[in-house]
């Protein structure tokens, strides 16, 4: 293996004009530096995981392999093949990146705005419940009351006005998606 890539580009343009044994060694020779670059960019990924993702990798680029064009680099186009792999299997894992809110509170805007057609929106929405209901929406939701507020004005306990959000919250959903009127 040379250090700039020609002898793996000789292998992979002879295996696009059809030479099989081209392609195998092509495949052969580049799996380590794949397997190095998915254990590098999915280092968060379960192990086990690692070369399944090599083993895609390789498929794509077989499959793919009429995608390089020989005028072209071609490390760049393997990096790209693999970094794309793995960035597959994060998201079939459903990897999130999370961030506590309370670090980016000072530096963000307000995103409050008056709009008129939320406010109607909310309305419709709110008149198909029970009143009660809406009454606890409005003021814990968009007035930004406490249960123990809202509690002591109903006569009720804070935990019952929570249960009762709670519940309230789940029939304007259903509401919303159309399963329940």
């Amino acid at each position: 293996m040379q250090q700039d890539g020609t002898e793996w580009a000789a292998l992979l343009a002879a295996a696009q004009a059809g030479d099989s044994r081209a392609m195998a060694r092509f495949l052969t020779q580049v799996t380590p530096l794949i397997r190095a670059v998915v254990r590098a960019r999915g280092r968060s990924l379960p192990r086990d995981l690692h070369e399944d993702v090599v083993q895609e990798v390789l498929l794509a680029i077989h499959l793919k392999r009429d995608s390089w064009q020989p005028d072209t680099p071609l490390r760049p186009w393997l990096y790209a093949v693999t970094r794309y792999k793995v960035i597959d299997a994060f998201r079939r894992r459903g990897s999130r990146v999370h961030l506590p809110i309370h670090d980016f509170a000072e530096i963000m805007a307000d995103g409050r705005t008056d709009d008129p057609i939320a406010a109607r929106d909310l309305g419709v929405l709110l008149a198909r419940i029970d009143a009660r209901s809406a009454g606890i929406v409005r003021a814990m939701g968009i007035e930004g009351d406490s249960a123990d507020d809202v509690a002591a004005r109903l006569g009720m306990t804070d935990s019952a006005v929570r249960v009762a959000l709670h519940r309230a919250m789940k029939k304007l959903s259903a509401i919303g998606l159309g399963t329940r009127e």
